[in-house]
């Protein structure tokens, strides 16, 4: 098919569908109906001598020449945006919008601190959070419907999502508890971790993973009360003197205030890696910019 031969309108049918993720999404989208939308992609298709989508049930994925037409009509649209933005002016008032996806395992606090830095930037800022595993955010980052991914773990080189990781910063490990169990515990840390009653993350978390290599490292065995994918709800418990519990120790003030919980002990052979995940190589948004900058030069500048 010669360039001149592409028809847009057919791109831009294309590049909504897999957006949307669906043919009636994206007929909602455009105002178009089903079949309309269906016969357009066909024509694309026919036009292109390639499928863009495999049809699994009522569900349409991405075939690898499909997610690359998707790249480039990505960015011939991406530009039409901004050329619109720029010859009509963008209202003086009209706030940025940050989609952030956030994995489910991330502290809270941690979270809050990344974030926040966002609120403070010149222009009006509209922020949208949406929480979900690792795996799904990328899925959902390689479409365009999250500007950034929040993540204790990198992209990895496996995985066919086109991403780039950005390190905020890492941390050391602070074990937390109550009065009782610091008393027991704190003289001999970590060793009197060995029988001791604790609360650990989740074993999907990338913390949990290297926690109980320290741990097998130390050939310490502690009583596993229970395991938690929310950290929150995790501080909780430990509040509830039901066992000890780790956490980064950027957040180590915070924590001891709000949950009423003491120092066991500190470990930096645990460390916490904190990941922003953009489709761009270089950190444009100026919200994302602030997060970046923040976390690099005050949260986690030790």
């Amino acid at each position: 098919m010669a360039i001149h031969d592409l028809n847009y309108h057919h791109l831009l049918y294309f590049w909504t569908i897999a957006r949307e993720g669906s043919i009636s999404r994206a007929c909602q989208r455009l105002g178009l109906a089903q079949p309309t939308l269906s016969k357009q992609l066909q024509q694309l298709e026919r036009a292109m001598g390639e499928l863009l989508f495999d049809r699994v049930g009522r569900k349409l994925i991405l075939t690898k020449f499909g997610q690359m037409v998707f790249r480039y009509a990505d960015e011939i649209f991406s530009l039409g945006r901004e050329l619109q933005e720029v010859v009509e002016g963008r209202p003086e008032n009209r706030p940025q919008r940050l989609v952030v996806g956030i994995q489910d395992v991330l502290p809270k606090l941690i979270v809050h601190h990344l974030l926040k830095p966002a609120f403070g930037i010149p222009d009006p800022i509209h922020i949208i959070c949406q929480e979900g595993k690792h795996v799904d955010l990328l899925g959902q980052l390689a479409v365009h419907r999250l500007d950034l991914v929040l993540s204790d773990a990198p992209v990895a080189p496996g995985m066919n999502v086109r991403a780039y990781n950005h390190l905020l910063g890492e941390c050391g490990i602070t074990f937390f508890g109550s009065a009782d169990l610091v008393q027991k515990y704190q003289k001999s840390f970590p060793d009197s971790l060995h029988g001791a009653p604790v609360l650990l993350p989740g074993s999907n978390s990338a913390i949990r993973r290297d926690l109980d290599q320290w741990l097998s490292n130390h050939e310490i065995v502690p009583q596993i009360i229970g395991e938690f994918e929310d950290s929150a709800l995790m501080k909780v418990f430990g509040q509830d003197a039901i066992g000890m519990f780790p956490a980064p120790d950027v957040i180590e003030p915070e924590i001891c205030r709000q949950f009423g919980v003491q120092v066991v002990g500190r470990t930096d052979e645990v460390r916490e890696r904190y990941y922003a995940i953009s489709v761009e190589r270089r950190l444009k948004h100026p919200a994302v910019v602030a997060i970046f900058e923040a976390a690099r030069e005050k949260l986690f500048s030790d």
